[in-house]
């Protein structure tokens, strides 16, 4: 991918602003005027460029989709470390992680009786295989797992589970946080109870007849297989259901796990001028599900976050603290990069002095909220402010920061979470339909403005964020 032109003529101002600002930074004040400069210009440069949209094409159509353990991720790790060099981030490396290595094989399923139809379905992620000649069982159908956990074996024993919990559309994540039991825990659950194998309705608000897969977990259970059934599809099986009919169902998985392998967490830095061991971390996911070709999912927070350092770098001041790019590897089988990270880096964990993760699309950012200490939640009001013309409020509630950021929050790091704009997230989130035609060109340049100004602000500023409260997941 050959890089355009990344300074803009709103650089070009910023240069000739600041420079006037610095020549009157004996005056009282002039600090601020400085900071004020420097904000608006990082807002202009950042909404007029299309660095951003550059990345995560390129990312997309160079390597597409980058399942744990694949080849394909491997790959993605050496092209971000080249376009983090080719962007002019400083101390470019990979830091070594190991992954689970997880195959979907093929999957297809079909209501057999009372009246035949084939269903669009994919396996969940981590789901082991049924054997060869499929699965083919009477459903037993449960509206939550809280009514699955409630039942009684002789209830579920020998059957096929249909969990259809039904995702609510909401501009927050709220509606998924409030769902995805049924496909994280809902296998485990049924095994314990006897069931041959799992359905659930597909965790996704989309019109599109495509299923959305998303890791499962088993824990101490005996693992059966797991799928996810396309929307329309979790319709047409629930409609059998409720005719009183038995209903059957055929269900064939050739998933399977292999041992784990080799992948890499991706660093770059736009280093401090004066505080260089004090780091703002920007953190986004280099893997993603293999359905589609990860542009939402992570494909976007990766783009937003390595455009946001750019746009930093290009200014003409330096920040004081360091601004840290992490491209996290395995977030969605299990947070290995997340956790390899905070093991690495953990004598220097008390010198991270705010996180912040992208990991929501890339549709307009709209809320802030923080987790951090009374001084460091006001600064992030203060920052918020510089946000606003960007469309984003407060919101006074804590931050808990993204899936990769956990290990960070455990060990008290400050986080403030830009939440993006959901409501249309969940139609694409984890399946086919996941593609570069997702993107918003505008809503991705205005996220990349958004966690420019904030890492801007927090590498600039002398405020001592942290450390953070605990906070309950």
């Amino acid at each position: 991918m050959r890089e355009r032109a990344i300074v803009s003529g709103a650089l070009v101002a910023a240069a000739l602003v600041t420079g006037a600002v610095a020549h009157a930074a004996s005056k009282r004040g002039a600090a601020s005027v400085a900071v004020d400069a420097q904000v608006a210009a990082l807002r202009r440069s950042a909404l007029e460029s299309d660095l951003a949209l550059q990345l995560v094409t390129g990312l997309t159509t160079e390597i597409g989709p980058r399942p744990a353990g694949s080849p394909a991720l491997q790959r993605a790790g050496e092209w971000a470390s080249a376009a983090m060099q080719r962007l002019g981030l400083e101390n470019v490396h990979t830091e070594p992680v190991v992954v689970p290595h997880w195959e979907r094989g093929e999957g297809s399923g079909a209501i057999v009786a009372p009246w035949p139809q084939p269903m669009v379905l994919t396996a969940l992620g981590g789901s082991v295989g049924t054997p060869e000649e499929g699965i083919t069982a009477d459903v037993v159908g449960f509206p939550t797992l809280e009514a699955l956990q409630a039942a009684a074996p002789e209830q579920v024993r020998g059957r096929i589970v249909f969990l259809d919990r039904r995702m609510q559309r909401t501009r927050d994540e709220h509606g998924y946080a409030e769902d995805v039991g049924i496909r994280r825990d809902g296998p485990a659950v049924a095994g314990k109870l006897g069931a041959r194998a799992v359905l659930i309705r597909s965790v996704a608000t989309g019109p599109q007849r495509v299923a959305h897969t998303g890791m499962t977990r088993y824990g101490d259970a005996a693992p059966i297989p797991a799928a996810a059934l396309a929307v329309q599809d979790a319709d047409i099986l629930a409609r059998e259901l409720a005719s009183g009919q038995p209903v059957r169902f055929r269900l064939r998985l050739t998933a399977r796990t292999l041992p784990d392998t080799d992948a890499v967490d991706v660093l770059g830095e736009v280093r401090g001028a004066t505080r260089p061991d004090e780091i703002v971390l920007l953190g986004a996911h280099l893997d993603s599900w293999d359905l589609g070709t990860g542009a939402i999912d992570d494909g976007a927070g990766c783009a937003i976050v390595m455009a946001a350092a750019k746009l930093i770098a290009a200014l003409p001041r330096r920040p004081d603290r360091t601004v840290r790019v992490v491209l996290f590897a395995n977030e969605e089988f299990g947070l290995s990069g997340a956790h390899a990270y905070a093991k690495a880096h953990e004598a220097e964990l008390p010198r991270h002095v705010l996180a912040v993760e992208a990991d929501l699309g890339a549709d307009p950012v709209w809320m802030m909220r923080g987790n951090a200490s009374p001084a460091g939640i006001a600064f992030l009001r203060a920052v918020q402010r510089d946000l606003a013309p960007l469309g984003i409020e407060w919101r006074d509630e804590r931050g808990a920061g993204g899936a990769d950021l956990s290990p960070l929050v455990a060990a008290h790091v400050p986080v403030a979470d830009l939440f993006q704009d959901a409501s249309r997230y969940f139609d694409y989130h984890h399946s086919a339909d996941d593609t570069l035609d997702k993107v918003d060109p505008k809503g991705l340049a205005q996220n990349v403005a958004a966690h420019a100004v904030l890492a801007w602000r927090a590498a600039t500023s002398d405020v001592v964020l942290g450390p953070a409260p605990d906070v309950k997941r």
